[in-house]
C-alpha cells in the first residue's frame, strides 16, 4: 500500500509541467482522463535566494488576459501543452502562474508569445 501522506505532500510539490506529464501519463498509459480541476499550481517556496546570484529561472505570471482572451488561451496551451479547458480555466482564474522556474530564455519566449496574443504579462 502506497504512504498517501507523502504521495500528498509529492502531488502538492508539483509543477505545472510537472502536473501536465503526469496527467499525459495517466492518460496514456492507463487511459485516465484527470479533471482540469486537478491542474494545481504549487505555491512558491518560502526560500530567499542570494541576493549576490543572477536569477536564471523565471515564472511566468499572467495578469491578465486583455481582450484577445481566444488568442491568449491558445497561447498558454501552446506554452504549457496543456488541454485547451485546462488552458481556458488558467487564464480565467488570471492572475495565474504559467510557468514555474523556467530558463530565462525560455520564459522571455513565453511571455512574448502572451504579450503578442495581447496579454499582460509579468516574470517573477
Amino acid at each position: 500500500m502506497a504512504n498517501i501522506e507523502k504521495l500528498a505532500e509529492e502531488l502538492v510539490g508539483m509543477t505545472v509541467l510537472e502536473v501536465n506529464e503526469l496527467s499525459n501519463l495517466l492518460k496514456e498509459k492507463y487511459g485516465i482522463e484527470p479533471a482540469a480541476a486537478a491542474v494545481a499550481v504549487a505555491a512558491p517556496t518560502t526560500e530567499a535566494a542570494p541576493a549576490e546570484a543572477a536569477k536564471s529561472e523565471y515564472d511566468v505570471i499572467l495578469k491578465e488576459a486583455g481582450t484577445q482572451k481566444v488568442a491568449v488561451i491558445k497561447a498558454v496551451k501552446d506554452i504549457t501543452n496543456l488541454g485547451l479547458g485546462e488552458a481556458k480555466a488558467l487564464v480565467d482564474g488570471a492572475p495565474k502562474i504559467i510557468l514555474e522556474k523556467a530558463k530565462t530564455e525560455e520564459a522571455e519566449e513565453a511571455k512574448k508569445k502572451l504579450e503578442e496574443a495581447g496579454a499582460t504579462v509579468e516574470l517573477a
